[in-house]
């Protein structure tokens, strides 16, 4: 006996009243051909907006915006205006522009383009300081970055700053060979030592289970302690006849070249860091171990069942990771300051770039674009200290509620009301 919605002749999922085959009903239930544009275009636009490249700009957005008001309460002329807000309103949001808008102006002509130049050279100076300051922080980004994606917590960047700088400034002063030869074998003697003291907290946690953040904490006093012995003894690092923790001055041959002339600080650690970006992209995208690394990083549990050794991925990531944060610590000593070691070799480089590799979220373009930015940070803070009397701590704090906001994807999302990202 059949049933309506199942006659004798008609097949599963046909309207009563259909011939097999007739699509005009399903065709009529399709959606038209603007409105499946509009749905893709739509998802897209979901899509960008809450994605992480929209949650990191709008991170450091909101952090500008912050800061702006810090400049505004910090200033002199903002707080005695605003002691007759009421009486006159209008000179309190007139100061208020002027401190904020002579502070973001400073901060670009001391970073990008210095419009109160006296020719192209000088007005071009302020992006060779920012380039020069990024190096060393997008270097060390790589290196932090590399061990977050596959899940490891590298705070020893310090750490293997000092002990890369010990190294190659040692070797820097210490022998007398060519120039190209001299540069390279001091380069490579700085990125040897950070590889050695990055690698051996990923042997340790790959060996012992042991955590890598307090592995890498602990290391950072290690090397900062025997630095300082080092310089404290004029048989091992301290330069003859001197009583300051400090070792002799680099050698011409062992000295970074500037890339512009003695008229720019910028020298050859930048192309070093761009091609330290290179490098690091072509092992995450391009290599084996990269997707060996990438697997890691998403699940060890399941990396190990698909034959994956994950200990001995640990202890290569952070041998890669510590050579390029020793990198950053060549560039400080043979580039940036070539008067000799000291125990601020590091200038908190190896802090900052945490807050580098966040903002870049553990990718090589990424962590470029953020080194720049915090490059332009520090060039600039300078000059709005210079020129607006800001406090330089202001670029700071800025910097910290960068990190801040970038950690907490949620209250971004809420303040700029972005769409949750869907779950796959």
């Amino acid at each position: 006996m059949s049933t309506p919605d199942n006659e004798p002749g008609s097949e599963p999922g046909t309207e009563p009243g259909t011939e097999p085959g007739d699509t005009r009903t399903q065709e009529s239930a399709r959606p038209e051909p603007e409105h499946r544009d509009a749905d893709r275009w739509g998802g897209v636009l979901r899509e960008i907006a809450s994605g992480r490249a929209m949650t990191a700009f709008l991170s450091v957005l909101l952090a500008v915006i912050v800061g702006s008001l810090l400049i505004a309460a910090t200033d002199e002329a903002v707080r005695d205006a605003s002691k007759y807000l009421f009486a006159a309103p209008g000179d309190f949001f007139s100061a208020a522009w002027d401190s904020i808008w002579g502070a973001y102006t400073a901060l670009f002509r001391g970073s990008i383009y210095n419009t109160n130049g006296a020719d192209f050279e000088t007005k071009i100076r302020p992006l060779t300081e920012t380039c020069k300051f990024a190096a060393p922080l997008i270097a060390a980004g790589l290196g932090v970055g590399l061990a977050f994606r596959a899940s490891m917590f590298n705070i020893g960047g310090r750490g293997q700053m000092l002990m890369a700088g010990a190294a190659a400034g040692w070797v820097g002063y210490q022998f007398d060979l060519p120039w190209p030869l001299h540069l390279t074998l001091a380069v490579v003697a700085g990125m040897v030592a950070g590889a050695l003291w990055g690698g051996l907290a990923g042997f340790l946690k790959a060996r012992t289970g042991a955590h890598e953040v307090i592995l890498t904490i602990m290391l950072n006093y290690v090397a900062f302690y025997l630095l300082f012995y080092a310089l404290s003894e004029q048989s091992l690092l301290q330069a003859p006849g001197s009583l300051n923790p400090k070792s002799l001055p680099m050698k011409e041959s062992a000295v970074m070249p500037k890339l512009l002339g003695d008229r720019y600080n910028l020298h050859l650690g930048f192309v070093l860091a761009l091609v330290a970006v290179a490098v690091v992209w072509w092992i995450l995208n391009r290599s084996a171990l990269g997707f060996r690394i990438r697997a890691v990083g998403l699940n060890a549990d399941a990396a190990r069942a698909a034959g994956i050794n994950v200990g001995r991925t640990y202890t290569t990531v952070m041998l890669i990771a510590g050579a390029l944060v020793g990198l950053a610590g060549a560039n400080q000593v043979l580039g940036t300051v070539t008067s000799g070691i000291g125990v601020d070799l590091d200038a908190g480089i190896g802090f900052d770039a945490i807050t580098v590799a966040l903002l870049g979220r553990s990718r090589p373009l990424g962590i470029l674009g953020a080194g720049l930015l915090f490059g332009a940070f520090k060039a600039g803070g300078f000059a709005m200290q210079a020129s607006q009397n800001i406090p330089v701590d202001i670029v700071l704090v800025v910097q910290s509620l960068i990190v801040l906001f970038i950690a907490a994807p949620p209250l971004i999302q809420a303040i700029f009301r972005l769409p949750a990202k869907e779950a796959k």
